[in-house]
């Protein structure tokens, strides 16, 4: 009965690991890549709206320059992806045209994601795609990315741009059936509740193409259903396997989400932003931040940390030092050094413009 529900999914997000996507991981499978296009296009003569993460580009760099192994420092892999990406690109607008349908290329570092108003230039130029049938193709902008602004795999990237768009599916397709729950490779078919006893069967991986493992895709797949967004993981290899998860058929690890949606800012705050500070608060603002939704006052603030501005994303944390939620600040931390731990008429004495009772307002704060 779970199942039914993925019939229902207009937008939707498709994974493509490097492991599916090439043969041997050394040249792009057009074969693979011909049947996969006929699906989406077919989906998308439905109605739907489909964006696809794709891997393939350091890979299929290293076929069309003959190298047998994943290089191992990062100006080689930009090089290999360096050519490698606009073959792939050929390839999906080839297949895709001869559907009636274009693809368009977007290319993501960490930075287009966590910068609020880029973040919304990629939010605003994925619907405009979508709006006009076009098919995006994103991949992590892998020859310029280094180590600071890299995600590392393009399964969290994948969780980043389902939550950029407010999709509602995820799809994850990999050289696997799915989550494994036993030695004997028995797959999951419905997972209700990611925890840490599922986590701990996840492993990583040693393929020479492959970036990710199962971790890396719980991890995402975590992000996705704390956000409202189904996820499945699955075997790429699967005879149409996008149109038998989409008509409700058994195919892979079913992970489902809760039933309400985290507002789009919200999830940009919990998943996207990157934290410029800390605010260490006692344990009953703690407690007014978990238990009963209120914002975080003034009184409850005991310790600043970092260097932010008003507007900056913070982590708000116990005095133990553990992080449970994630927010706006109103103040910059001098200024909340300053009125820390009083009350409003106290602090008001203090910082006369652009006062807030609130360090950080609920409708700008999200719990971890």
């Amino acid at each position: 009965m779970e199942r039914e529900r993925l019939k229902k999914a207009k937008r939707i997000v498709i994974k493509i690991g490097a492991s599916v996507l090439t043969t041997k991981g050394l040249t792009l499978d057009e074969v693979w890549i011909k049947d996969f296009a006929t699906q989406v296009s077919s989906l998308s003569k439905q109605g739907r709206e489909i964006v696809i993460v794709s891997s393939g580009a350091i890979a299929s760099g290293m076929g069309l320059l003959g190298i047998k192994k994943r290089p191992r420092s990062l100006p080689e892999q930009q090089a290999c992806a360096a050519v490698g990406q606009g073959y792939l690109m050929k390839i999906y607008e080839s297949y895709f045209n001869k559907n009636g349908f274009h693809a368009a290329q977007i290319l993501l570092t960490w930075e287009d994601i966590r910068e609020r108003r880029r973040y919304l230039n990629a939010e605003n130029t994925l619907h405009a795609l979508l709006a006009r049938k076009v098919i995006p193709v994103i991949n992590e902008n892998d020859t310029v990315s280094v180590d600071e602004i890299k995600f590392g795999d393009n399964d969290k990237l994948s969780a980043l741009v389902a939550n950029i768009i407010s999709a509602d599916l995820l799809i994850m397709l990999t050289d696997v059936d799915g989550l494994y729950i036993d030695e004997k490779k028995t797959v999951a078919s419905v997972v209700k509740k990611l925890d840490a006893g599922i986590e701990k069967i996840a492993c990583g991986t040693d393929k020479e193409c492959s970036q990710g493992g199962m971790r890396t895709k719980l991890d995402a797949v975590k992000i996705a259903v704390n956000s409202g967004i189904d996820c499945v993981i699955a075997n790429g290899r699967h005879e149409d396997v996008i149109l038998g998860i989409l008509n409700g058929k058994k195919i892979g690890t079913l992970f489902l989400s809760g039933e309400n949606k985290m507002q789009a800012k919200k999830r940009w705050i919990a998943y996207n932003a990157r934290s410029q500070g800390r605010i260490f608060v006692d344990d009953g603002a703690k407690e007014a931040l978990i238990k009963k939704n209120k914002s975080l006052l003034l009184c409850g603030v005991k310790k600043v940390e970092g260097t932010f501005i008003y507007g900056d994303v913070v982590m708000i944390a116990d005095l133990n030092g553990n992080e449970f939620a994630k927010g706006l600040s109103n103040y910059s931390a001098g200024n909340l050094d300053k009125i820390k731990g009083m009350k409003t008429k106290e602090a008001e004495k203090i910082i006369s413009e652009d006062f807030y009772e609130e360090a950080v307002h609920r409708d700008n704060l999200v719990i971890l």
